[in-house]
């Protein structure tokens, strides 16, 4: 005979799992929506995720990059480190020049920074080669992103659109 805990033990883990996949099915909806809208975004850039690069240095050594939608505008953001100082700089993807550069003092953004200039640190090969030998290989693909982690040895994700399609590719940076 099953007692009356064992039952709502069961009750409870019916709607435990439940509600899981009710969060990963809303989760997997929002990551859509985000890259149809950001892929939509980004056919408007005339800027690559390369020529920020290049054009951020001026605020100090790239260590990651992204282009993202912000408050419905499309925006390209790269963090930098210079003398163990970290700024987000924001490069216009228009014209590749940079419009605004803040300094990063705390909080996720800071604990992001300080993690990829470790990794950055470690590497042998920049993050601009990483993305650029991403991109060649991967012909027709822009690069969206580029996030260092040590997560296998000193790596770089790179983040690729082509259309709809996107996928995610890691180089090695030692």
């Amino acid at each position: 005979m099953v007692t009356m805990t064992k039952r709502m033990f069961g009750v409870r883990l019916v709607l435990v799992v439940t509600l899981l996949v009710s969060a990963t099915a809303w989760a997997d909806e929002s990551a859509k929506k985000q890259h149809t809208e950001l892929a939509k975004a980004m056919t408007g850039a005339k800027v690559s995720l390369a020529t920020a690069l290049t054009a951020s240095a001026s605020e100090g050594k790239p260590i990651s990059a992204k282009f993202e939608v912000e408050d419905g505008k499309l925006q390209l953001s790269v963090y930098t480190e210079k003398n163990g100082q970290f700024k987000e700089v924001i490069v216009d993807h228009q014209t590749g020049k940079v419009t605004k550069a803040e300094a990063i003092t705390e909080g996720e953004d800071l604990a992001a920074a300080k993690s990829q200039s470790a990794t950055l640190a470690r590497a042998k090969r920049s993050l601009s080669a990483a993305v650029a030998k991403a991109v060649a290989k991967n012909p027709g693909y822009h690069a969206v992103s580029a996030t260092p982690t040590l997560k296998g040895g000193a790596v770089v994700k790179v983040t690729l659109v082509k259309g709809d399609t996107w996928k995610t590719v890691t180089q090695k940076l030692d």
